[in-house]
């Protein structure tokens, strides 16, 4: 603002119009004698003045205000002249309206620079002494002495005047910063006298609720009986916290009443004073912060709800489990149940389909899910195509499996999506709650009744059961030494022999070496222990170890005196799709001694179809190595004759599922029968499996099949007892009259 608009504002302020000034001139009764009088001894007091000059600073840089003002040399000298200026005015006139405006100026520039009146105040009476005592020492001259006071004291009013109107200003001007800072906050403002529980809101606080100010009484009640009866206690604890100096500041959320009945979430912060009296007062503001409790929920239900079905997610779940499990222990309280549910076959959906039609299934699933349950019941989404449901408030614990029952059915009904006609399923497993369980707990059997409802062939529920419990433990104790057994050299090997059946004689022409767990004194069955290889990725090197120690003993036997003796091996999905595998089996062979035509790798239908083309590429180059490659178990899968020609295979295994039934069952044996002449017209070697009977081995005798295993032979042997009943005594092994294995033991290989 400019020197010129800020005097103007100042004189404005003061009112010192032409009457006002007159009016304060005949107050101190000035008089054109006056001025004639000042005017007169103007030169013989100039001397007087400059030497008072000097000594007025030299007394002010005694005190540290004024003395930093004047501590720059070119600054002092200014402010001398200044002031000598100032004095030959007030001695010279004339004192017109130019003397008021001369005045004024003075005293704002003083102001802003921040000299304080005092100081002004203090110079004057300074000079008022100086001047009595230098011109009328000895000589009173009363008259002159009367006119100066009223010239100084006219000046004196002016400078008042211009601090208290810069100090008014200041005030206005914080106070319009206070009430714009407010108006941006958009905040009400409140003050409560707690001694005498008087309170004071302003206009916006009382326009948040769509209240008038004058509406609401001068009470703490009028703040209070408006909050939600729910946040009142936690509010009133957070005043109490801050009034005793637990709490800095009172800064608490919480919601009041409108004055349409709806709630407003608000933000009130505060602090606490204490008067001279020992009376404690509040004030603070309050701000609307709806906005931000409604984005808050907003992401709070996104947090806890799956974004394609809507259903509540796993930590959603994990909010609802342990409420419903505290609520089983109160009196009266019913049965509650747990399912969860994971869709049968759902990847193939994905994968045929796309993703895409995979998520609309689910939607779909989680539709009919939800209409099979009561209202109260949660239907959670798990993960992926798992769901899990909280029953509460069960009569009993088999009413869940009338639900399971329901959502089963449900799923069934054909679904029509893309022009595709899919017919869905589901396992369930169900646990029911109990008041002692943890959260996971309860999860984790759900879970293990579910994986027993997959074993049991999918598409239905099974229920929880301690043999679960106690299995689940076996199998992970199970796991975790079976990580460790080829370190710790606990695998062996047994065999079985394959014999060449003759018309009158036997006679062994090769071993299927087989896998198995020494586990201290116990030999584990590889039913219980191949799949978890298979899932942990540990059949590649026990594979390989199983390659080298048959190779090994295999061309041992052959040094023994069984030249022609060959070994099959089981070869794993993950062995076949090893880029280097064909690399180490030629190492093995090498490292063995073992001619690559006397090993057989068998593999399975399965096998086949899981990676065609890569398998195909790994299987030509076995084939082009030597080795000779038989398909196990054929028949029991897809059995597709295009693999018998596509794939370079050299043996055909019929599996024992269809020798058992030979020759009594005639659809087994028409089967049977099927294979082997389509394996002899492929020019295949065909190789009869479970021969535990005298009329089997006559059967396949019959029909031509030269090659055969089973416990009408032999069961699987150590190669110590191999050695001995086979190799080291062979003779006694090539007659028609053979050692029969007990057949009470289970077949398994």
């Amino acid at each position: 603002m400019g020197s010129a608009t800020a005097l103007d504002e100042l004189i404005q302020r003061i009112g010192l119009n032409r009457q006002e000034i007159h009016q304060r001139r005949n107050l101190l009764d000035w008089q054109s004698s006056d001025a004639d009088c000042l005017n007169a001894a103007a030169d013989s007091v100039s001397s007087i003045q400059q030497a008072f000059t000097e000594r007025l600073y030299q007394h002010l840089e005694r005190f540290p205000g004024p003395a930093s003002l004047i501590s720059n040399a070119s600054t002092l000298q200014r402010l001398k002249h200044s002031q000598q200026a100032y004095y030959q005015r007030l001695w010279r006139g004339p004192y017109d309206a130019d003397y008021v405006a001369s005045r004024l100026r003075i005293g704002l520039v003083h102001q802003l620079a921040g000299i304080e009146l005092k100081w002004y105040l203090a110079g004057y009476r300074l000079y008022l002494d100086e001047i009595l005592t230098a011109l009328f020492d000895g000589h009173p001259n009363q008259a002159m002495y009367a006119s100066l006071l009223k010239a100084v004291f006219f000046d004196m009013t002016l400078a008042i005047d211009t601090y208290s109107a810069a100090q008014r200003k200041a005030l206005e001007d914080s106070e319009a910063r206070f009430a714009r800072a407010l108006r941006g906050a958009n905040d009400g403002v409140w003050d409560w006298h707690l001694g005498h529980d008087r309170l004071y809101v302003s206009t916006r606080w009382a326009a948040m609720l769509g209240l008038d100010r004058d509406s609401l009484g001068e009470s703490s009640a009028s703040w209070l009986n408006r909050v939600h009866p729910d946040d009142l206690p936690a509010l009133r604890q957070a005043i109490e916290a801050h009034r005793s100096g637990n709490s800095p500041l009172l800064h608490h959320e919480y919601r009041i009443r409108c004055s349409n009945g709806d709630y407003l979430w608000v933000l009130a912060r505060g602090v606490v004073e204490t008067d001279a009296s020992g009376q404690q007062r509040i004030a603070g503001s309050q701000s609307d912060i709806s906005a931000r409790k409604a984005i808050e929920q907003q992401l709070l239900h996104a947090a806890r709800h799956d974004p394609l079905t809507g259903l509540g997610n796993r930590l959603r779940l994990d909010e609802l489990l342990p409420q419903a499990l505290q609520q089983l222990n109160h009196s009266g309280a019913r049965e509650a149940a747990l399912l969860f549910i994971d869709l049968d076959r759902f990847k193939l959906i994905n994968d045929s389909l796309g993703h895409n039609c995979g998520d609309q299934v689910l939607i779909e699933v989680s539709r009919r899910l939800t209409h099979c349950l009561r209202p109260g019941d949660h239907l959670c989404r798990f993960g992926g195509d798992e769901f899990v449901v909280l029953l509460t408030d069960l009569a009993c614990t088999e009413d869940a499996e009338q639900v399971a029952q329901r959502m089963l059915d449900s799923l069934h009904l054909p679904l029509h999506l893309a022009g595709q006609t899919l017919v869905i399923s589901a396992s369930i497993g169900i646990t029911a709650l109990q008041p002692s369980d943890a959260s996971q707990d309860a999860l984790q059997a759900a879970d293990l009744a579910l994986y027993q409802a997959k074993q049991a062939g999918k598409a239905q529920f099974a229920r929880f059961s301690e043999e679960l419990q106690v299995n689940a433990h076996y199998q992970l104790e199970l796991q975790s030494a079976l990580s460790q057994a080829l370190a710790r050299d606990e695998f062996v090997l047994h065999f079985q022999p394959i014999l060449c059946i003759e018309q009158h004689s036997t006679r062994i022409v090769g071993v299927e070496a087989l896998l198995r767990w020494q586990r201290g004194t116990t030999l584990v069955p590889p039913l219980d222990f191949i799949a978890s290889l298979e899932d942990s990725g540990d059949i590649v090197s026990v594979g390989d170890w199983v390659l080298s120690q048959a190779c090994r003993q295999v061309r041992t036997w052959q040094l023994a005196g069984q030249p022609h003796l060959h070994c099959a091996v089981n070869l794993s999905s993950r062995q076949l799709l090893q880029e280097n595998f064909v690399g180490r089996l030629s190492e093995i062979l090498h490292d063995s001694g073992l001619a690559a035509t006397d090993l057989i790798l068998e593999i399975t239908e399965s096998q086949l179809l899981e990676d065609s083309t890569a398998t195909l590429i790994t299987l030509r180059a076995l084939a082009s190595l030597g080795v000779r490659l038989a398909l196990d178990d054929f028949g029991t899968g897809y059995s597709s004759l295009g693999y018998l020609k596509r794939f370079p295979l050299h043996i055909l295994k019929v599996d024992r599922s269809f020798i058992s039934g030979a020759p009594e069952n005639a659809e087994l044996t028409a089967i049977s029968r099927a294979i082997i002449g389509l394996g002899q017209s492929l020019g295949l070697e065909v190789v009869a499996e479970g021969v535990e009977r005298a009329d089997h081995l006559d059967f396949l005798r019959a029909q031509g099949c030269h090659m055969a295993q089973g416990y009408w032979f032999s069961r699987p042997l150590s190669a110590t007892e191999l050695h001995h009943q086979f190799i080291a005594a062979p003779d006694e092994r090539c007659t028609t009259s053979t050692s029969h294995a007990s057949l009470e033991e289970p077949t398994e290989q």
